[in-house]
């Protein structure tokens, strides 16, 4: 299953499940207030639902929020007046056109971040600001390390170093980079729960799972190897959360 269907199937039920995101948008919204920049025009990348647009919106009521998002079924979602459905890779917008870019959680989809920066540097006016959280290598730890005990498949989706991120950003012409990394814990009381949260926010992207007899077996080694991290009653879930900020200097 492809991303952008991943994130189109679980458009009707994201934002019960998407509490993480709601919350790690709302910290991004924060760091935002601490950093002095025009805001007359912001393009809020990979907007889904609108977690983000939401926080723009009240923080910066008279600037215009333009929503792009793949995802035409998360877009209709978003309550915002002016959106866009695109790819990162190619957005149709015109050089020097917006003062802000703001990305919550999206740029951990885009391998391609030297297409993806150069995009962003090119529609950026001069100093202009590009905002983004993104999930980090740590995420999802206890999960991939099950499942390291029961086969050598690629069963959880692998996330960029902050550092790699950092560098590609000065490659891409953008000035003073500023990278932070917090880790959250969510807990769960099964396994299955935390998968189930996994897919309604359509980040089940690697999935190599068999149906057959074989698949069910290891599936519940793995659910055995994911036991051994239960404290005081819950099964932890890490996320490595990544926070950046740069500039672009003209």
């Amino acid at each position: 299953m492809s991303i952008k269907t991943a994130f189109n199937k679980a458009s009707a039920n994201y934002n019960a499940h998407a509490f993480l995101q709601k919350e790690i948008g709302s910290r991004l919204a924060q760091k935002l207030r601490v950093i002095s920049t025009n805001t007359e025009a912001i393009l809020d990348l990979g907007s889904g639902t609108g977690l983000l647009t939401t926080q723009l919106q009240t923080s910066h009521p008279n600037a215009q929020i333009i929503c792009l998002d793949f995802a035409r079924l998360m877009l209709k979602k978003n309550p915002a007046n002016h959106k866009i459905c695109a790819n990162a890779y190619a957005l149709p917008l015109a050089d020097n056109s917006v003062n802000m870019i703001a990305s919550n959680l999206m740029i951990q989809w885009c391998p391609d971040l030297e297409t993806l920066f150069y995009e962003c540097h090119r529609v950026l006016k001069n100093d202009g600001l590009l905002l983004f959280s993104s999930f980090g290598t740590d995420t999802l730890k206890e999960l991939k390390k099950s499942w390291s005990m029961v086969d050598d498949k690629p069963h959880v989706n692998t996330f960029m170093d902050m550092h790699d991120i950092g560098d590609q950003l000065l490659q891409s012409a953008f000035q003073s980079p500023v990278m932070e990394m917090e880790t959250l814990t969510l807990t769960y009381q099964k396994v299955s729960d935390l998968l189930q949260d996994i897919k309604a926010i359509g980040a089940q992207t690697v999935d190599n799972r068999s149906k057959s007899l074989t698949g069910k077996n290891k599936f519940q080694l793995m659910t055995k190897m994911y036991e051994t991290y239960r404290t005081q009653g819950k099964l932890p879930a890490t996320y490595e959360v990544i926070y950046g900020h740069a500039w672009k200097v003209g």
